[in-house]
């Protein structure tokens, strides 16, 4: 009976040890990929901000995600813009797709034009500005990703299943309606379709959303924690952020309850006008001053 458990806890042991080491490799490649993927964008302080914000302190953050088409050659443009407002205290993140064709004024070119144009004209630095002038709020950190990118990620959890409300064509893909199964090429092209959606833009945003829950959600799946240094290796090649190792870390460990009750904002009551037979969306500018109060409440500002 004595060498029973002797071995039972021999072997409890090994467990332990080989889930530290793992833990510990895990760990290590995190942190390889943070530091290989941190990019200061704007180092110079938010004209929005009187001090720079303190995670460790708890502070209320706010982050612009910049989905960008980069191809060689080509810096692109920002398809999609998504601003993040997270308060700890409050233990909400609030999240805002900021339609690509909105019309307002692209800081440092003394003109106005779509919002989308701001990274193709000065790259992170003019849209992080144009962002802060439009919503009124500072832009804490940054995260550019290359959305070519996206189909390996998809393709490396597995796979992705979406409800698509309406059938559509595109670029020789039938999408029809109901479940989907989808791989990374499908659903780069299911977030890219936006000419045939009766709510244009709009529906777009929402099938990009849609998409990208599911990929959070197979994300956490058995297949997926195996697959972890295929995801880290291709967020090496495709992604830029601005935010540090150590302050990521205090970030999932005093703001986690915050992304746990994620509410989407809109923009979406302007209207559409067309200008030397270019389509342009005016935002609403009661609906713009409720938004920009709302994020400066959420930011405790």
């Amino acid at each position: 009976m004595k060498k029973i458990w002797k071995w039972l806890a021999l072997g409890g042991l090994v467990i332990i040890a080989v889930s530290l080491t793992i833990s510990y490799k895990v760990y290590s490649d995190v942190k390889e990929t943070v530091e290989v993927v941190y990019t200061p964008f704007h180092d110079e302080l938010s004209v929005k901000r009187e001090k720079a914000i303190d995670v460790t302190e708890k502070e209320p953050f706010s982050a612009l995600i910049l989905g960008v088409d980069e191809r060689q050659g080509d810096q692109g443009r920002s398809d999609t813009m998504i601003v993040l407002t997270v308060n700890p205290e409050l233990a909400t993140t609030k999240m805002l797709s900021i339609p690509r064709d909105t019309y307002t004024e692209l800081v440092g070119t003394n003109s106005k034009d779509k919002i989308n144009h701001a990274y193709a004209y000065g790259g992170v630095k003019m849209a992080v500005s144009s962002v802060e002038a439009l919503l009124d709020i500072p832009i804490d950190y940054v995260a550019k990703i290359n959305m070519e990118s996206f189909v390996e990620i998809v393709d490396i959890v597995g796979g992705i299943e979406v409800d698509n409300a309406f059938e559509f064509f595109y670029e020789d893909e039938n999408f029809p309606v109901g479940q989907l199964e989808l791989d990374g090429e499908k659903a780069l092209k299911y977030v890219r379709m936006r000419y045939d959606d009766p709510e244009g833009d709009f529906g777009r945003q929402n099938r990009q959303k849609q998409v990208i829950q599911q990929v959070l959600k197979k994300s956490r799946s058995l297949n997926t924690v195996f697959n972890y240094k295929s995801i880290m290796d291709t967020l090496e090649n495709n992604l830029e952020m601005s935010i540090t190792f150590d302050e990521l870390l205090n970030i999932q460990k005093d703001y986690r309850n915050s992304f746990a009750n994620i509410e989407q904002l809109y923009l979406n009551n302007g209207t559409g006008s067309m200008m030397n037979e270019i389509y342009y969306y005016i935002p609403n500018e009661e609906e713009l001053k409720t938004l920009q109060d709302t994020l400066k409440t959420q930011l405790d500002i």
